[in-house]
This record gives structure tokens, sequence and C-alpha cells, in this order.
């Protein structure tokens, strides 16, 4: 569990400042779920946006967990340290893309777009939202939305080599979305200005990147467990 927090951490920064990119994506639609609501019905605004966020990060944990299962079979065989370079480079050009500084991985979004096709139908037919349950299953197909943030997100979890914690790492991004898109169904300005500010997403790029290069395999790794093991040995010796 301890070598499983910061990646955890990382994962919920992501959601957290990727959060004015999916507002691009779900923007309209937390404008079409409250939009019919008075704004006296404060509570019931509430409970429609909250079953919606629900049912879009439990599809994410359920898309970690079943391309963890691959990530799984991977971890087992040779090209185990591929997936764990690949792991790093994409954690790396995450923490790029949300400093501001690379906007590559928007060209994955092509890879859902022809799934993307059968599910849409389906998910406009639940419009109008009416009742929790509706904005449930919303969310949860909404999730399935072709997003460069999302797949390289789940690229990442994958490569950890474990269905749970690959679901776990969606999870954690999935949560980390969670305040722009409630504050902006709720017309929270102040949080969502907040949150855009260059500085706070150059801070939280940086520390992405940083955790991408910790997370690559190399010599800096031993580096980094022997410095820690003998800081370790002289507290004991003390």
């Amino acid at each position: 569990m301890n070598e499983l927090a910061p990646l955890l951490l990382s994962a919920w920064v992501l959601g957290l400042l990727g959060g004015g990119h999916c507002l691009g994506m779900c923007g309209g639609l937390m404008g079409a779920l409250t939009m019919a609501i008075p704004p006296e019905q404060r509570a019931r605004r509430l409970r429609l946006l909250f079953a919606y966020n629900l049912g879009r990060v439990l599809s994410y944990a359920l898309a970690g967990f079943l391309i963890g299962l691959a990530g799984w079979a991977v971890a087992k065989s040779p090209a185990a340290m591929t997936l764990r370079v690949i792991a790093a480079l994409l954690l790396i050009s995450m923490g790029l893309y949300l400093a501001g500084w690379w906007s590559g991985l928007t060209r994955v979004e092509a890879l859902g777009r022809g799934l993307w096709r059968h599910i849409q139908p389906v998910a406009s037919r639940l419009m109008p939202v009416t009742s929790v349950s509706r904005a449930l299953i919303l969310g949860a197909l909404w999730g399935w939305l072709p997003c460069g943030l999302v797949y390289s997100t789940l690229l990442w979890s994958a490569s950890q080599g474990d269905a749970l914690d690959s679901a776990m790492l969606m999870l954690a991004f999935g949560i980390g979305t969670w305040p722009v898109l409630l504050a902006t169904g709720l017309a929270a300005e102040r949080l969502t200005t907040l949150l855009r500010k260059r500085g706070v997403r150059v801070a939280g790029g940086i520390m992405v990147i940083l955790f991408g290069i910790w997370t690559m395999p190399g010599p800096h790794q031993q580096w980094l467990m022997g410095h820690g093991s003998a800081a370790s040995n002289g507290s004991h010796s003390h």
C-alpha cells in the first residue's frame, strides 16, 4: 500500500487539474442536468449531480479493472519492464499536458470513437434527466466518452500489473474530477477559477512529472532505495 499511495495521489491530482479538460467534455451536460431544476431546489440539483458523477467514476473504475487484467498478463511476461517505462512516460506526458506545455494526449481520443458511436444514442435517450437513477445510468454511460486524459490514465493504471490497483487508481482519478464538475453544476465559480489558474496547473503538472520520473525504471530508483535504507540504518544506530 505504501508504494501505491503516491500513485493514488498522482491519479487524484490528474483528475483534479484535468477537470478543466473534463469541462470541455461534460460541461454542457452538467448545465443540461440542472437547467430544468429551479434554483430553490438546490438539494435535488445536488442529488442529480452526485448520482451522475458517481456513475461516471464507477465506469472509470470498471474500465481500470478490465484493462488492469490485461496489464496483469503483461506484467507476468518479459515485456513487464517495457510496460513500466511506457507507464512512466505516460505519467510525464500527462504532467506536461496539465501544465499546458504539451497537448499530444488529445490524439489518444481517436481510440474510443467507434465505441462511443454505439453508446451515445443510448445516453441521449436518458435526457432530460428526471430521476437519480437516470442520472446514475447516464453518468455510467458518459464515463466511456472518448477522452485523451482518461485513456492515458487508463493505460498508466494498467501498467501497475494488478487489476484492483488499476481500478483504485481510476477511482482516485475520477474522484479528483468531482470538485470542478460539481462546482460547475452548482455554479460555484470561485473554485473553478482557482483550479484553472496557471500557477496551480503548472505546480500540479510538475508534481505529476516528478512522480513519472520517480516510477521510471533505472539506476535512480536503486539510489533512492539505498538512500532510504541508509537513512533508516543511521536512525537505528543512534
